[in-house]
């Protein structure tokens, strides 16, 4: 890349592992806690379900938006939560995952650092996380929508009424 030049991809891209990075966002201020596991199973959940317990101030409830993931519907996951009243658990369905604000914020990590990199290890890869993390952090700013309630309930009604009268 430079200036002028427009992006580009290569043909041949070899990915070199993977991983799975466990987000929380401050949606009031836009402050993201994050961290890389290697696999995405309860246990790892719970790990960063505590890495949020301890970030967060004792005197403020946490309200958790999750996947409709099986990875929080074990026992092990439950029993963590009855010990934490605190905590607030919300699953939504697969279908509305892009209304989570999360995902925006996932959505700006790849555009911004993961798909311009290039990475010839997992550990590249998280190291390269935890420094956008770091980063962001210094700076965080919320999300905001840019329609009104309004606005996007005239949408879906328009939606609906094409999709109605189309023949099927």
């Amino acid at each position: 890349m430079g200036p002028g030049l427009p992006e580009s991809r290569t043909h041949d891209y070899r990915r070199h592992g993977t991983t799975s990075l466990f987000a929380a966002l401050n949606v009031a201020t836009g402050e993201v806690i994050g961290h890389c596991y290697r696999r995405h199973r309860s246990v790892e959940l719970l790990k960063f379900r505590h890495v949020v317990d301890q970030s967060v101030p004792k005197d403020l409830e946490i309200h958790l938006v999750l996947y409709n993931h099986s990875t929080h519907k074990t026992e092990m996951i439950h029993n963590w939560l009855l010990r934490r009243p605190r905590v607030h658990l919300y699953s939504t369905p697969t279908s509305v995952s892009r209304l989570n604000l999360v995902e925006r914020w996932f959505a700006k990590i790849t555009s911004d650092r993961i798909r311009r990199g290039t990475y010839r290890s997992t550990k590249e890869l998280e190291t390269a996380i935890k420094d956008y993390l770091e980063i962001y952090n210094e700076a965080p700013k919320p999300f905001n929508w840019t329609k009104s309630a309004e606005q996007i309930l005239e949408s879906l009604k328009t939606y609906c009424k094409r999709n109605n009268s189309t023949p099927h």
